[in-house]
């Protein structure tokens, strides 16, 4: 239950930087509400992650919601943003990806 906790705030810490970049797109009122869905995101996420490390290691629940906010925020830099797809970021993804993977699996 824990992790799901963990994966829902690395979910919402996607959402928060999509909220820094759409915020960058805009202007005006729209560029404040924005910023005020990202703090509401970074909020949720911070509190998610808190409530979850409180019975999960820090250091790897830290490193699974930190890299779930990275690769989610990469991949939507790349489909909603039009950022590029280059040979050597997918690589980098994927190789964070399982490093993720490798360190929530060898954690008890």
């Amino acid at each position: 239950m824990h992790w799901f906790i963990v994966i829902i705030a690395g979910l919402f810490e996607v959402a928060f930087a999509f909220c820094l970049g759409k915020a960058k797109e805009t202007t005006g009122n729209e560029m404040y509400l924005w910023y005020v869905a990202f703090l509401i995101a970074l909020s949720i996420s911070m509190v998610l992650l808190i409530k979850a490390t409180q019975t999960l290691p820090i250091g790897t629940a830290y490193a699974v919601w930190t890299g779930i906010g990275a690769v989610g925020t990469v991949l939507v830099g790349i489909f909603i943003f039009k950022e590029p797809a280059t040979f050597w970021r997918l690589f980098f993804i994927f190789t964070l990806i399982a490093s993720i993977i490798g360190l929530k699996t060898v954690t008890h």
